[in-house]
């Protein structure tokens, strides 16, 4: 079922994108559609949870300049060091995550992007044991948009779980 939802969702996203006449340019124009998708899975191997968030670049963009006060261009980066800590500041301060009741800090490993997306990673080390409930806080982009919808994967255990948060919910709660 999720991999359907995810099919028509990744569907959706490049029919609006046509409808829209974004294309697949280097700067897309407005969308429609606000939403991240934030993917995390435990890996036993490496005792880590494992974090990938991926929004619309424009929307990330206008996130990072409002919180910063300044023009960003994710595309062309006048300062790469700079761009690499808003990321993870932005992130930071709008995703919480706890593990089995505890908070967890989001190690920033970097980022790319996709065609009109930005993926962020991040990583959450020495986790001895797989988490048997993750709670999380998101309120990704709710200063800007009030349709915004946040998707959520978690992986732990070999069960995986998803949800979706839209506006103005800020919490979700996954138990294995």
């Amino acid at each position: 079922m999720v991999k359907a939802v995810y099919k028509w969702l990744k569907m959706s996203v490049v029919v609006l994108l046509v409808l829209t006449g974004s294309g697949f340019s280097s700067k897309p124009s407005v969308h429609p559609l606000y939403i991240s998708v934030t993917e995390m899975e435990y890996n036993a191997k490496d005792h880590s949870l494992e974090i990938s968030c991926k929004v619309f670049t424009e929307d990330f963009e206008k996130g990072l300049a409002k919180a910063n006060n300044a023009i960003v261009d994710m595309y062309n980066p006048g300062d790469k060091a700079i761009l690499e800590k808003q990321i993870s500041a932005y992130i930071t301060s709008h995703l919480q995550i706890k593990a089995d009741g505890k908070p967890l800090t989001l190690q920033y490993v970097g980022h790319e992007l996709e065609e009109q997306s930005t993926w962020s990673y991040f990583q959450v080390t020495k986790m001895a044991n797989v988490p048997k409930k993750i709670e999380i806080f998101s309120n990704l982009f709710y200063e800007m948009f009030d349709k915004q919808i946040n998707i959520f994967h978690v992986m732990a255990g070999g069960t995986r779980k998803s949800t979706k948060l839209d506006y103005p919910a800020t919490q979700t709660s996954f138990e294995f």
